[in-house]
């Protein structure tokens, strides 16, 4: 129908410009951000899911961080044992050597004065020794007063983006044989641990009659102790670089996903871009022509 008030044609012409305007932007925004979604109008479900993908990657970089810091600490703990293991090596290196009847008690006390030290030195050790200002061992032991250290009970690290994705490391009751079998190594060890029963009267693992050779065998045992401990942690190490290596495989393919939902595909959207391109151009063409109808009614009224 020829209308002057009603002109079907341009209507539908702008109609189709708006559509292919609100088309071009929409493209133009995912060129120039390179992003598929931009807002949840986009594609509220794609949003959704993305948004959790990407908690669960941030969470997942940060628990990365968190076992590397793990493993530095229970690298920190692995070194003194390796350190208080080269010690309990040099004390048996003495009692062996003190064993010998061909010293005289200047030669056995001289050797004495070095074992007390090595043994206050494995009590420093054990007290001293932090990581991040934190005291890791403190004081050990099942009947002894002191501070506590962090592996005086299971240490547990957050190795995953979930709640449940942990991991604990517990040594405390090894480090208790140790302590102990420390304290009868000797009894400089002793009273420097406050160990109750430790004697204020002389040290005498080394001069005392037939006392050298026992130490020989009771140093073996806290040797054995300091193996056990080692295994312990180099094993958690291990554990801990498994649990690094397969987050960065979850994270690499989680990134990926996000990836497939969010990012433009800039073949796609420059095609489309090109194609509205093109459609408001004719649209406009088409509203000019439309424009011109209304002009025609007048020629019937001549």
């Amino acid at each position: 129908m020829l209308s002057i008030n009603t002109n079907n044609a341009s209507m539908a012409a702008v109609n189709a410009i708006n559509k292919s305007n609100a088309s071009l932007s929409t493209s133009m925004e995912r060129l120039a951000t390179g992003n598929r979604i931009n807002s949840s109008a986009d594609d509220a479900a794609g949003k959704q899911i993305a948004n959790r993908l990407t908690a669960q990657s941030s969470g997942m970089a940060v628990a990365q961080s968190n076992i590397q810091d793990a493993t530095a600490m229970l690298q920190t703990a692995d070194s003194m044992f390796d350190e208080m293991s080269d010690v309990l090596g040099r004390m048996k290196d003495l009692a062996t050597q003190a064993s010998n009847g061909t010293y005289s008690e200047d030669d056995l006390q001289a050797m004495q004065d070095e074992y007390d030290e090595l043994g206050q030195q494995m009590s420093d050790m054990l007290q001293n020794t932090t990581y991040g200002g934190t005291n890791l061992f403190g004081v050990s032991g099942t009947s002894n007063t002191g501070k506590d250290g962090l592996f005086q009970s299971g240490v547990t690290f957050q190795v995953g983006a979930e709640s449940s994705d942990t991991m604990t490391v517990d040594i405390s009751s090894q480090l208790g044989d140790l302590v102990d079998d420390l304290s009868d190594v000797s009894n400089s060890f002793k009273m420097d641990q406050g160990v109750s029963g430790a004697t204020a009267s002389g040290n005498t693992e080394l001069t005392a009659s037939g006392s050298a050779n026992d130490m020989i065998t009771t140093i073996s045992t806290a040797m054995d102790d300091v193996s056990k401990i080692q295994s312990k942690l180099g094993a958690s190490i291990n554990r801990l670089n498994d649990t690094a290596n397969n987050l960065t495989s979850m994270q690499d393919n989680t990134e990926v996903a996000i990836g497939n939902i969010m990012d433009t595909d800039y073949a796609t959207e420059a095609s489309n871009m090109t194609k509205q391109q093109v459609l408001m151009q004719t649209g406009i063409t088409m509203l000019k022509q439309s424009n011109s109808m209304s002009s025609m009614v007048s020629s019937l009224l001549q």
